[in-house]
């Protein structure tokens, strides 16, 4: 009696543990206040030119139990680019360029995420001027710090190489390099 009553104990604990619900993932809101997206590009090849994103929203999911469950999404309102110089940004918001009337927004959807060192490796659809291209990037970060007191909040940060010519703003060739070199930093707050 004493050996089933062992048994029976045994095997409610193990369904208890069994039946437990995985540790959810984690939602949070991009705080935008401490999230930026910044990018240099080649003058002639003698200089860069400097250059940021001031309207951004987005989201991510954290998973620490299962990474290929975390998401990651980001707009950017392609009129808000700002070089600090009015005329310039007048002429990139043209047709000759990011054709803001035409294509507003620039996204970027994760569509698979893995673990690397310091982060993760992300792939997604980065959508900008119309055109749709998978890119794969490391993201380091993942810190998690409370500010302020109650506020969950965590970070990452990435940098990347694209094309400009790959998503047809090819203009300029010569004058206007082709790589742009792109820093994305951003926190996110605890839904």
């Amino acid at each position: 009696m004493r050996k089933q009553c062992l048994w029976l104990a045994l095997a409610v604990s193990f369904t208890m543990f069994a039946a437990a619900p995985a540790p959810a993932a984690d939602a949070y809101a991009l705080d935008t206040a401490h999230a930026g997206v910044t990018f240099k590009i080649s003058h002639v090849g003698i200089s860069w030119t400097y250059g940021r994103f001031n309207e951004l929203n987005g989201d991510f999911t954290i998973d620490t139990a299962d990474p290929s469950k975390c998401s990651f999404t980001m707009n950017i309102k392609s009129a808000s680019i700002d070089t600090g110089n009015q005329k310039r940004d007048e002429h990139l918001r043209s047709p000759d360029f990011f054709n803001v009337k035409q294509y507003p927004v620039i996204t970027f959807k994760s569509t698979a995420v893995k673990p690397a060192k310091d982060g993760y490796e992300v792939t997604g659809d980065f959508t900008m001027h119309g055109v749709t291209k998978s890119i794969t990037f490391p993201m380091t970060g993942g810190k998690t710090a409370e500010f302020p007191k109650g506020v969950q909040r965590t970070g990452f940060t990435a940098d990347l190489v694209l094309k400009r010519a790959d998503y047809g703003i090819d203009k300029f060739a010569g004058a206007v390099g082709d790589d742009i070199h792109i820093s994305v930093s951003f926190e996110g707050t605890k839904k």
